[in-house]
C-alpha cells in the first residue's frame, strides 16, 4: 500500500463521521459512523486479489486445455478451432480437456434463492459442448463452477494443471461480464489464453 493510502482512509473515515457529530448530534453521527463502516466493508469484499492464477503441477507431458463456457459451444467454427487446439501437432499427445460452465446466478435467481435454476442451465451448456466437442472427435470432461468466470477458473485450476485456458463466451454485448473476466485472465493466467467470441 503506497504510504499516503493509511491516512487518506483514515481521513475519509473520521472526517464524515465527526462532521455528522458536530451538525446533528449523536443520533447523525452514530448512523453516517454506521454508514461509513458499511461502505468500507463493501469495498474491501468487492475488491479481488489481483496475483497472478498458476495452474496446478502437471503429472504428464501431454497438453491440458481449461475449457470455461458462458453458453453452449456448438458452432462449427468455434467447436473446430478448439479442436484443433486439442489435437495440437503430430508430436504432442492429445489433450485433456476439461469443459467447465461458471452456474451464473441472475437476479430473480438470487433474489428468489433459486440456485438450481442456474445449475440447471450449467449443465446444459456443458452437455451441448461436450457432445459437439464429441463429435470432433474430442473427448471431454465436464463440470459446473463458481458463478464468476474468474474464481471459476481459479478454483478449477487448483486441481487441474492446465497449459492452456480457453474462455468461450458471447459478445460484449450479450455478456459484458465476460469482456471484463476475460481481460482480467488474460492479465493474471500463467497459462496460454485464448477468448473465443462465440456468434460472429
Amino acid at each position: 500500500m503506497a504510504p499516503w493510502k493509511l491516512p487518506a482512509i483514515v481521513v475519509a473515515i473520521a472526517v464524515p463521521t465527526a462532521l455528522a457529530f458536530a451538525a446533528g448530534g449523536p443520533g447523525v453521527g452514530v448512523a453516517v459512523g454506521a454508514l461509513v463502516g458499511v461502505a468500507i466493508v463493501v469495498v474491501a469484499v468487492s475488491q479481488r486479489p489481483r496475483e497472478s492464477i498458476a495452474s496446478a503441477p502437471r503429472q504428464d507431458a501431454r497438453p491440458h486445455i481449461l475449457l470455461v463456457v458462458s453458453g453452449p459451444v456448438e458452432e462449427p467454427g468455434a467447436v473446430q478451432a478448439i479442436a484443433r487446439q486439442a489435437r495440437g501437432d503430430s508430436t504432442e499427445a492429445e489433450a485433456e480437456v476439461l469443459v467447465l460452465a461458471p452456474a451464473r446466478i441472475g437476479f430473480l435467481d438470487r433474489w428468489a434463492s433459486d440456485l438450481e435454476a442456474a445449475r440447471r442451465r450449467a449443465q446444459r451448456n456443458l452437455v451441448i459442448t461436450v457432445a459437439s466437442l464429441a463429435k470432433a472427435g474430442v473427448a471431454a470432461e465436464a463440470r459446473v463452477g463458481d458463478e464468476d468466470l474468474v474464481q471459476a477458473v481459479e478454483d478449477q485450476l487448483q486441481s487441474f494443471p492446465a497449459t492452456a485456458v480457453v474462455l468461450a463466451t458471447g459478445s460484449a454485448e450479450d455478456d459484458p461480464a465476460a469482456g471484463e473476466a476475460a481481460r482480467e485472465l488474460e492479465s493474471r493466467l500463467e497459462a496460454e489464453f485464448r477468448h473465443l467470441v462465440l456468434g460472429r
